[in-house]
């Protein structure tokens, strides 16, 4: 339980560390992407540590911690018909859309920003500051996960 590291991104005005702190639980729904989608599927552990980063923001960066809280569960935005994430491929016998559930665990007093991030060859080697990287669902490393972690600490 709890053996991986990941970084998941939303984009603040569709759903906050702030909202996450509101609701503590929510599952990680809307991802079309099938690599972010095996993810979840195949490799999120209850218990795994989430670094929860704001992009499309003013600054973007990672403003807190979560957990996964689920082993893997259809997303049920593909079966409404009223979602903008809605698959008319799937069904509930077959979903082709998997998520987990994460749980606020704490907010950063500030965010830690990509540029910060960029700047600290210590994370060089994030999938986040790759070139053309987009995942909204990526692995990190154990020691990556804790120099963010340290990084916000010391703020």
């Amino acid at each position: 339980m709890g053996k991986n590291f990941w970084l998941v991104k939303s984009e603040p005005e569709v759903y906050s560390i702030d909202s996450l702190e509101k609701d503590m639980e929510t599952p990680w729904e809307g991802v079309r992407n099938y690599q972010a989608r095996n993810f979840m599927r195949d490799s999120m552990c209850v218990g795994d540590k989430v670094l929860f980063y704001h992009s499309n923001a003013d600054p973007t960066g990672v403003a807190g911690v979560a957990t996964v809280s689920s082993p893997p569960i259809p997303d049920e935005t593909q079966f409404n018909k009223k979602s903008e994430y809605f698959d008319p491929k799937a069904t509930p016998q077959k979903p082709n859309w998997i998520c987990v559930k994460i749980a606020f665990k704490e907010k950063f007093k500030t965010i830690i920003t990509l540029a910060e991030i960029k700047s600290n060859k210590a994370l060089k080697d994030m999938v986040l500051v790759q070139p053309g990287s987009r995942l909204s669902v990526q692995p990190v490393t154990q020691k990556q996960f804790e120099t963010i972690l340290g990084m916000a600490r010391r703020k």
